[in-house]
């Protein structure tokens, strides 16, 4: 793919690309804005270095593509901005978002479209990288038998799974809701199939006894796991990823622990997950 206003440079044949050449702290002009999302679709994660951006442009960077999506239990840590999710970690954390591979807020009847992380604070000791996935190959990696017996299933993807350790006593504004998608979808833009199962949300397939679906799920948990699929980010300060929720999945990488990590995300409003 060729592009006039903008600089794409691959990190892997498979998913992932840095973008150069364009200022996030100003409006987007048409041209420009197709170009940034054509480039979304087609390396899954887009990635741009030295962005200085306050949270008021961090918002209209992602209302550019959408309208902003409201995380379901996270507390709202910035006053008069709901729709930032802050993601932090420091001596005191057990846990950090996303450890496991997953798709942001699978757990929605209509998940995320994206996400874009904003680091503010990396972690000093160089750990904190964040890894993807894409879904398009593990769809594409399983033989024809598989493809054609998973394409009429369905899985309950459930928030408690992932954010049971989110509960705050006594808060009236958290809610971990539960959907049912297909095991394959059809992503909305490319038309082109891929697998939405991820091992941070998805607790059963629908038609299958209990230890039919642990078995078959455990197999593909495993399968998104294949190195070929991935690509690894190693995050400076000013630093964004904006990844598609419905074609990547990823992992955050906890190994900097006791040093603090301090981001900044909005997510993109999404669409109810079908195959055709």
């Amino acid at each position: 793919m060729s592009y006039q206003t903008i600089e794409v440079r691959k990190l892997t044949p498979t998913i992932g690309a840095e973008v150069h050449g364009v200022d996030l702290s100003q409006p987007l002009g048409n041209q420009q804005f197709q170009e940034v999302h054509d480039a979304l679709m087609d390396n899954l994660v887009i990635f741009f270095r030295d962005q200085n951006l306050t949270v008021e442009q961090h918002k209209a960077f992602g209302q550019r593509f959408g309208k902003l999506h409201f995380h379901p239990n996270a507390p709202k840590l910035i006053e008069g901005h709901p729709e930032i999710l802050v993601i932090k970690a420091d001596e005191k954390s057990k846990h950090v978002a996303g450890e496991e591979w997953h798709s942001d807020v699978s757990c929605d009847v209509e998940p995320p479209m994206g996400s874009i992380l904003y680091m503010h604070e990396p972690a000093v000791n160089g750990g904190g990288d964040t890894m993807f996935a894409n879904m398009y190959a593990a769809y594409n990696a399983l033989s024809d038998s598989m493809k054609h017996y998973l394409e009429g299933l369905t899985a309950i993807h459930d928030s408690t799974k992932a954010h049971t350790h989110r509960r705050r006593d006594g808060a009236t504004d958290q809610q971990f809701p539960q959907a049912e998608h297909p095991v394959i979808r059809t992503h909305p833009v490319t038309q082109r199939k891929l697998l939405f199962v991820n091992r941070g949300f998805t607790t059963k397939i629908a038609q299958l006894k209990r230890n039919e679906s642990d078995a078959l799920l455990e197999m593909l948990f495993r399968h998104v796991e294949t190195p070929e699929f991935h690509c690894r980010f190693k995050w400076q300060k000013h630093s964004m990823a904006f990844w598609d929720n419905r074609s990547c999945q990823h992992q955050a990488m906890f190994d900097y622990w006791p040093n603090r990590r301090y981001a900044h995300r909005v997510t993109v409003c999404g669409d109810k997950p079908f195959l055709r």
